[in-house]
């Protein structure tokens, strides 16, 4: 029976300011930050070019949360347990003044990391500014280095000379690990994948190559054109043995090799043929303020309407934690029966990233 004296604590109090956990324990550990909805590739598998036409309508400037929004937020998902923060977009470097950006980031106690991913294309431009604003380390899409292929999977936009200088200029600034993310397509650039290993062995530049995924609705998907990880491992290691190492951290994506001979890593990220859905522990934040928490989701959670409508840290904090708490994604694990589902409409990667 409760004493006269004794007070009464609402729920809400006493989850308010704790680290989440979803419904399957998962903590937030990782926060992806859309930046910027456009992009100066086309590429088939996330940006087609016959859906992101001349006449496309991206978000307009004021639709987009601005630097000081985004702090704010990241400071309350830092609140929720984030330890890495990447930069995404679209094409983040499209996004004027990133690097002042990126600056403030590392003012945020709590955050341990900074990356970013691009294209590349305009790296040689901004790759010294963005290391001296703070920036760890970046990742750069480069999906082949044959002309022909490589202007297919752009969409025709810039050549891949363009993409190689500004992974040169990311060296020269110090900018390190420099990962490249390869998504190889059966029938389509699988044949290049060795020419791509062969130029940047022993550079220290870390090639992962990516199961082709179904991102998104609008890059006609089809199982067959997935090239599993295990396959692709075993012709690398028919021409170079490689080994495999134990991951960096708890919830890693990508299955790291090295070369035998030490020319360097590897990785292979398998969310196809391997799913990893269990250890997932990555939101994203659109560039449009919603809160997304699978790359695979289907709806979002709007965090721009209370943060422009005057909701105080608090209330954004309450929003964020009950979202997280609530999520149950296992898209990867599960995604032979979600993809027969009617009416499934999944989050384009151009909002989120990858």
């Amino acid at each position: 029976m409760r004493r006269p004296d004794e007070k009464i604590i609402p729920l809400a109090s006493l989850t308010q300011g704790r680290a989440p956990l979803d419904t399957l324990q998962r903590p937030i550990h990782d926060l992806r930050i859309s930046v910027m909805d456009r992009c100066n590739f086309r590429c088939p598998y996330c940006m087609p070019r016959e859906t992101f036409h001349d006449s496309y309508r991206f978000l307009k400037s004021s639709e987009r949360l601005d630097f000081a929004e985004l702090l704010r937020l990241t400071r309350l998902f830092v609140r929720a347990g984030v330890k890495k923060v990447r930069i995404t977009g679209g094409e983040p470097l499209l996004r004027p003044n990133l690097a002042d950006f990126i600056g403030d980031l590392t003012s945020i106690s709590g955050i341990e990391d900074i990356a970013l991913t691009t294209n590349g294309v305009l790296l040689a431009k901004y790759a010294s500014e963005l290391k001296a604003a703070g920036l760890g380390r970046i990742t750069v899409s480069l999906d082949t280095l044959d002309p022909q292929v490589f202007e297919k999977l752009s969409g025709g936009f810039a050549g891949v000379a363009d993409v190689l200088d500004g992974i040169e200029h990311a060296r020269r600034a110090g900018l390190s690990p420099i990962k490249l993310n390869t998504v190889i397509q059966r029938g389509v650039n699988d044949h290049t994948a060795m020419d791509l290993l062969a130029h940047f062995r022993g550079t220290g530049v870390i090639v992962r190559f990516i199961e082709y995924m179904d991102v998104g609705t609008r890059n006609h998907w089809k199982p067959e054109m997935v090239m599993p990880s295990r396959e692709l491992a075993a012709s690398i290691h028919a021409r170079w043995p490689i080994s495999a190492r134990g991951r960096n951290y708890p919830g890693e994506v990508a299955e790291r090799y090295t070369y035998d001979d030490g020319a360097g890593e590897i990785g292979f990220i398998s969310s196809v043929s391997q799913p990893f859905c269990g250890d997932c522990s990555r939101a994203r934040l659109s560039s449009d303020g919603s809160l997304y928490t699978c790359l695979f989701a289907t709806v979002g959670t709007d965090l721009r309407a209370p943060l422009r409508g005057g909701a105080s840290d608090d209330d954004l904090f309450e929003i964020l934690r009950s979202a997280w708490s609530q999520r149950r994604d296992r898209y990867s694990e599960m995604r032979a029966s979600l993809r027969d589902a009617a009416g499934l409409h999944k989050v384009e990667m151009n909002y989120i990233g990858g």
